[in-house]
Parts: structure tokens; C-alpha cells; sequence
């Protein structure tokens, strides 16, 4: 059977779907023991002939959809969840070796309280405990630490588990949708993050854009910083080196975000160092803002790929957070001045 694209999972269209009337299974992996494709926590939603999200591919993901559509197929003849221990090695071949326990449930319009739960919360910036047990309804809890658990989920001996879902998505807000903005957002779109796209030039944004890009034209886009949430991604490249100045200045003046980058050259940068400094930043928050943008190496300066550098560092960034909150001794924050800059890219075409 071929599936439609891969896409990433997210509850907002699992309540979509549900409200819609469309037969889904929720897989979700709870458990692991040894090497294996992807993390607990980790879901993709599974119809007839629909597949949102992954769990890393091959065997796996494979055996989950089949296991998904059997019981989609025999809807009303069998428990709407189960639980199924999979060893990678003996069973399916894959040479990561380990052992990984799938949870499966057959969504229902049941579902859509602890669903609509997990939307608001995310929206609040806070998390959900939920407990499901293996047969019965399940029960959630609003939790006001939004910081994701590790682990996310705990599988009890009776195949029951308990969950912690925090929203652990980038919220990155995205000024300038010129060349590399436009680059930008066709990545962005396939990932696990929120982006708001701010430009005064509401022409400039294409039709049809993913489900979690939020386009915003606007003339003061300085209160868009203001009104973004803490623990946000900035990006500034618009089309006017003075914007691009009002909107550093507004974003340093935060103390809460996880990143801030400028597009731009070294001279941009010592520039826009001068300038800030005397508009009353102090100059030792001038570290926190990361400009030339994008990881070190890629030297070519067409918009997909300063797109796909520009990426990679927000990834970096991301996964040093979560690191950081997994293991609270990891610094969260982009790599030093002196290691951004040592090989920067050269300044895009359209700026």
C-alpha cells in the first residue's frame, strides 16, 4: 500500500481526524530496552490508507502499520488498545538489536477530551500527565511545568502506562519573507515546530502553506517580539537593515528566549554592536544574539541552503535544551561567538 507523504504528527490534526469521522490508530512507543530506531514517546497515526508521523522507519514502522490496520479492520471485535513487545533482532531482522513495546489505540470521539486537553495545554505553554489504562477510560491531569519529562512515558507490568506530553515543539518567530525566508519555511514546515512568519508585505506570503506556519502581516512587527511566547526561536532578515535594527534592540531587551539570530555578515554584526550599544543594550547581552547565522561549513549562500544551515543550528540548539533538561548539567544555549564565526556563511543574495 502506498501512503501519502510523510508529514510530522501532531494531536491538533489527530483531533481533526477524529472529529472528521476518520478510523485511526494512535502508535506510540513506551517502552525501549537496548538500540533502537527511535525514543519513547515517539507516535504516528495510522489509517486505512493514511500514515502521519514515524517511529523511525524500516521493520518497525512497518509492523506497527500492519498491527494498526488489523485492528482498524476488525473495529468492534478486539480491545480498542493494546500493547505489543517487539524484538527488533528475532522478530523483524533489524540490526539495532533491541526491544521496543508499542502501544496501539483505536481513536474515538472518546478521545477528543484528553486530545482537546493536550491542544490547550500546548497553547498554554504547560503539560498533560495522562494514565491509560488497558481497558476503561483514560484520565489526564493538567500539569503547570511544561518542561518535557524524561522519560515521557512509564509502562506499567500489567501493560498499562502513564504520560507525560509537554510541548516540546520550537515556537520560531520569523521576520522577512524574502528569498531565505521563503526558504526557510518550506523546512520548517516538515518539522516538529510552530513558526510565525511576520512581514509588512502580506504579498509576499505563498498560498498553501503548512498546517504550522502562521503568516502575519503586519507594520509593527516589534510588538509581534513582545507578544511571542518565552522560550521562542527569533530569526530577523527582513527587507530593511533599520527594521532589522528596531527588532534586535526589541528582542535583547527579552531575557527568555531560547535563540536569536541575525542574518548577516561580520560587519553587520560590528555594525549593529555599535548601534545597540548605544541605544542601551548592555554589551554583554550582545553574545546572546547569534550573527553570521547558520552552522559553520556550508559556504553556499543560495537561499536553500543558507535555509538548511540556518536549520541545523535551531536543531542544535533544541536538542541542547532538551539535553540540558534531560540531564541538567548540558548548556542550553547556541554555540560561543568565536565557534559560530569561525567559517560564517557570506551574506545572502537578497539582503
Amino acid at each position: 500500500m502506498q501512503d501519502a507523504p510523510l508529514r510530522p504528527f501532531r494531536f491538533g490534526e489527530a483531533a481533526a481526524l477524529v472529529r472528521a469521522g476518520v478510523p485511526a490508530v494512535l502508535v506510540t512507543i513506551v517502552q525501549v530496552k537496548g538500540s533502537a530506531p527511535r525514543e519513547p514517546g515517539v507516535r504516528m497515526l495510522v489509517g486505512a490508507d493514511m500514515l502521519i508521523g514515524t517511529i523511525g522507519g524500516g521493520h518497525l514502522e512497518w509492523r506497527g502499520m500492519e498491527i494498526a490496520r488489523a485492528m482498524l479492520a476488525e473495529s468492534g471485535s478486539q480491545a480498542p488498545r493494546q500493547v505489543v513487545r517487539i524484538p527488533l533482532g528475532p522478530a523483524l531482522g533489524q540490526c539495532c538489536g533491541g526491544v521496543v513495546h508499542l502501544a496501539f489505540e483505536t481513536l474515538s470521539a472518546a478521545d477528543l477530551e484528553w486530545l482537546d486537553a493536550v491542544n490547550a495545554a500546548f497553547a498554554a505553554h504547560r503539560a498533560i500527565e495522562r494514565n491509560v489504562p488497558v481497558s476503561g477510560s483514560v484520565t489526564h491531569a493538567l500539569r503547570d511545568d511544561a518542561t518535557p519529562a524524561w522519560p515521557p512515558v512509564h509502562l506499567h507490568p500489567d501493560s498499562s502506562w502513564r504520560e507525560r506530553i509537554a510541548p516540546d515543539e520550537m515556537h520560531v518567530v520569523l521576520f522577512g519573507a524574502g528569498h531565505v525566508g521563503q526558504a526557510l519555511v518550506r523546512v520548517l514546515g516538515t518539522l516538529p515546530c510552530s513558526v510565525q512568519w511576520v512581514d509588512e508585505r502580506d504579498t509576499l506570503f505563498p498560498p498553501g502553506c503548512e498546517a504550522n506556519i502562521a503568516t502575519e502581516a503586519t507594520d509593527t512587527p516589534e510588538a509581534v517580539v513582545d507578544q511571542a511566547p518565552p522560550g521562542s526561536y527569533f530569526l530577523v532578515m527582513t527587507h530593511s537593515h533599520a527594521l532589522d535594527e528596531r527588532l534586535c534592540e526589541r528582542i535583547l531587551r527579552r531575557r527568555d528566549f531560547a535563540f536569536f539570530g541575525l542574518i548577516g555578515s561580520k560587519t553587520k554584526r560590528a555594525r549593529f554592536e555599535h548601534r545597540l550599544t548605544e541605544r542601551g543594550i548592555d554589551p554583554a547581552r550582545l553574545a546572546e544574539m547569534t550573527c553570521p547565522i547558520g552552522v559553520t561549513g556550508i559556504t553556499d549562500k543560495a537561499p536553500a541552503m543558507i535555509a538548511v544551515a540556518i536549520v541545523a543550528q535551531l536543531l542544535q540548539v533544541r536538542d541542547r535544551r532538551l539535553a540540558r533538561d534531560r540531564d541538567g548539567d548540558v548548556p542550553a544555549g547556541p554555540p560561543s561567538a568565536a565557534a559560530r564565526c569561525d567559517n560564517p556563511p557570506p551574506p545572502p543574495a537578497d539582503r
